[in-house]
């Protein structure tokens, strides 16, 4: 696994990746992300970890996009019991579930997957077995078992008679 990505957070609320020596956008930070890394965010005056803000402003940003990240009673809710309530359900609870979730939703993808490989054979060998039981297989048989190779055969007749 890559190390953490160690940001930069300025008083003017821009990020400095110090790997690459250059500023990043919330977005770039949600797709580094996005790609398995890391990120430790340091305010670069006092060294503070500001790490939680800034994922939360981009959550946040994501959250506007789509107009909605969390159900409205639940908000009530948070802002009724306070920050206590709704930082221990996030610390002891919700990590927990969404690796549990995507764990579930791995599986059953595969097992999704596997069901239509099976489901393709089975229509591949009914698909066989249907055409050997036809009602004209026998017919067909008396020419060869292709209609299409004694049409053939027939063409290269009437060609032979024509000379």
């Amino acid at each position: 696994m890559a190390p953490t990505l160690k940001l930069k957070k300025y008083a003017n609320r821009r990020l400095y990746d110090t790997e690459k020596s250059a500023y990043v956008t919330l977005n770039e930070v949600a797709a580094i992300i996005r790609q398995g890394r890391q990120i430790r965010v340091a305010d670069a005056r006092t060294g503070e970890d500001v790490t939680a803000f800034v994922l939360t402003q981009i959550v946040m940003e994501e959250t506007r996009k789509n107009n909605a990240l969390l159900p409205i009673p639940l908000l009530h809710l948070a802002i009724r019991y306070g920050d206590n309530l709704l930082a221990d359900f996030f610390e002891n609870h919700l990590q927990q579930i969404m690796q549990m979730y995507l764990l579930h939703k791995k599986h059953f993808e595969n097992q999704f997957a596997q069901w239509l490989d099976m489901g393709m054979g089975f229509a591949n060998k009914s698909g066989k077995a249907m055409s050997e039981a036809s009602p004209f297989s026998s017919f067909f048989e008396l020419f060869g078992n292709s209609p299409y190779k004694n049409q053939n055969k027939a063409a290269e007749t009437i060609e032979d008679k024509k000379e």
